[in-house]
């Protein structure tokens, strides 16, 4: 695994940059990353370039032997670009326009806008894709930051009656897919659909779930546009993207067939107060993160990447500056991080930033360096890291144990539909994935049509859709398996199925789901060791109890080697219900210490105290 620093030398003096360079080799990174936000400073007036600043950056960094991770500067239009064209900024759901002044001020689907950000990645594909010192490229800079995925201008209105007409043919068609018949909702013409923000109540479901496709298939559009151009100016060399913790705005398994290697950004710390987590977790765990967030989204890119090649583009190294609040890492936690990636299989790790910038909206996010060019403790621990990699050497693929199947649309319909508050289909995998990590399983996050070969147990969380691929795969499948609430209960366009849910698996749960209630907090049903909440199936079929209230209700119900969990998978009902599994399965169910987590590689068997910020390893025979 290669380590490397994200590096802006247009914030710095330039009689400061082979000294950089040299600390950055001297502290075995071998990779930097530039340029993603440079737009003004390459192009600072219309068809006026000036790469003679960006020619001696890139040669200084390559002198002193650093691969560079070029970036398309596309997420930070100039101002004069703005001014151009008023109308490239998105508007956001009420209709108010997000304009200049930070970043990522664009809609996917304004026309001239996409033509600019291929010329400009043209322009500096011209200038560097041949350069001996570029061995990669990254495009734009994570999509869909700042909630910028969904735009409602007049552009994307356009575009989406246009790729609404591909998707059905006929606006009958369309209205018979979306049941338009109800509340006289029906069209005449594609060109009377509006945008679904702005109706006097809920729009329609289906109308959401169009839209949110049509915004996801917006962002592999323009990614792919770039791509292209880089491809045939720049051949041989890798083509990545910056994906985020907890989004899914977009599609990222669609982003990353366009891509050799996809990456992530990690901010544990930064993730951990924002999200969804308990606050007796954000006090406990406030200096060293979740022990499953960088490890879920670890495994969960290294399923949606082409070929398995995914690397971590941006990694915490201190506080940050955009989070409720912002510790510092506990000693120890940045060297952890990095082990951690790199027994998940990742290519690159990349600390965010090299030097902290003492200006705008980020000086106070930390660095390796300090604003004075001092260490900053990160420094050291990346240090101590490349030392940890040069003595593990190749560690080995994961050894497959679990597959947990989890799709965006997934997560669209429960944000569209979510029925019950916090019913949320990503979380409900994060749930599975953690209760799985806690038992010490292995797990692989893996694409709804991903074969399952080689896996002792599956863990379907929350599927709305299910393919019939999938359908099949589990039919196939001899090992134990999990199905959540929700899943097959939807159609493609959001309809219930025909014989109710769970649809296309009907046959694999011995039955049907033929109502469903979503509970408030405080409402449980509670069994030895356990308690479940949140939602709650009626099953009707041939499956036996396997786990039932002491008032009798069925939670989880057995049919064969399949379990059809009936509650909202989370807490320790979820628990029970993979620790059950997995017994059944053949794993010994002895769950770790709540702070530690382990993987298990071909060569080694890594241990990770979050409480102490250690890891340890040993060699497996």
């Amino acid at each position: 695994m290669e380590l490397g620093v994200c590096y802006y030398p247009e914030h710095w003096p330039e009689q400061r940059w082979a000294e950089d360079a040299r600390l950055m080799r001297e502290t075995g990174l071998t990779r930097v990353r530039i340029g993603e936000f440079a737009w003004s400073r390459i192009e600072p007036e219309p068809g006026q370039f000036d790469w003679g600043w960006l020619d001696r950056a890139v040669d200084t960094l390559h002198a002193a032997g650093l691969g560079i991770i070029m970036g398309t500067p596309t997420a930070t239009p100039p101002k004069w670009v703005v001014d151009r064209m008023p109308d490239m900024v998105a508007l956001d759901r009420d209709g108010r326009p997000r304009g200049f002044g930070s970043r990522r001020h664009y809609c996917f689907s304004h026309a001239g806008y996409r033509a600019e950000a291929v010329r400009i990645t043209r322009a500096v594909a011209e200038r560097y894709g041949r350069h001996p010192g570029v061995v990669a490229w990254q495009t734009d800079n994570e999509y869909g930051c700042h909630d910028t995925v969904q735009s409602f201008s007049p552009a994307a209105r356009d575009a989406f009656r246009q790729w609404l007409a591909a998707r059905y043919g006929t606006v009958a068609a369309l209205n018979a897919a979306w049941g338009n018949v109800f509340w006289s909702m029906e069209y005449r013409s594609f060109d009377a659909i509006e945008l679904p923000n702005l109706t006097v109540t809920e729009a329609n479901p289906a109308h959401w779930l169009a839209f949110r496709r049509f915004s996801s298939d917006q962002v592999i559009a323009c990614n792919r546009a770039q791509v292209e151009v880089l491809r045939e100016l720049s051949p041989g060399r890798d083509v990545t993207h910056n994906a985020m913790g907890f989004y899914t705005g977009y599609d990222h398994h669609d982003l990353a067939a366009d891509l050799d290697v996809l990456g992530w950004d990690s901010y544990p710390l930064g993730f951990l107060e924002m999200f969804r987590f308990s606050d007796a977790d954000k006090v406990r765990f406030a200096r060293s993160g979740h022990p499953d967030i960088a490890a879920f989204h670890h495994d969960l890119y290294r399923g949606r990447a082409k070929s398995g090649r995914w690397s971590v583009l941006e990694q915490q190294p201190g506080p940050v500056n955009w989070a409720r609040h912002n510790p510092a890492p506990l000693p120890g936690m940045v060297r952890l991080w990095t082990l951690e990636a790199m027994a998940h299989g990742a290519e690159l790790v990349s600390y965010f930033r090299w030097r902290q910038f003492p200006q705008a909206q980020e000086q106070m996010h930390a660095g390796l360096l300090r604003p004075d060019a001092t260490p900053a403790p990160a420094l050291a621990e990346a240090r101590a890291a490349a030392d940890d990699i040069a003595a593990l050497g190749e560690v080995g693929e994961s050894v497959k144990q679990a597959a947990l199947v989890f799709s965006y649309p997934a997560e669209w319909m429960t944000q569209i539909q979510p029925q019950g508050a916090g019913c949320s289909a990503l979380w409900a995998a994060f749930h599975c994935y953690s209760a799985l990590r806690r038992l010490g399983i292995n797990v692989d996050v893996v694409h709804p049509d991903a074969p399952l070969d080689g896996y002792a147990l599956v863990v379907v969380p929350c599927l709305p859709i299910v393919s019939d691929t999938l359908a099949a795969n589990l039919t196939a499948f001899a090992g134990q398996v999990v199905i959540g609430p929700r899943t097959g209960s939807r159609d493609e366009d959001f309809a219930i199925p025909p014989h109710l849910a769970p649809g296309k698996l009907t046959e694999l749960i011995g039955g049907r789901i033929t109502l469903s209630e979503s509970w408030r907090p405080g409402v449980v049903a509670t069994g030895e060791g356990w308690q479940a909440g949140g939602w709650f199936d009626h099953y009707e079929g041939t499956a036996e109890p396997d786990m039932t209230a002491y008032d009798g209700r069925v939670t989880c119900w057995k049919h064969g080697r399949v379990r059809y969990a009936a509650c909202w998978p989370e807490g320790s009902y979820i628990d029970e219900v993979i620790a059950r599994t997995a017994h059944d399965a053949g794993f010994a169910v002895v769950p770790l210490p709540d702070h530690q987590r382990v993987r298990t590689t071909a060569r080694y068997r890594f241990t990770f105290d979050y409480a102490d910020a250690t890891v340890t390893w040993e060699k497996r025979t």
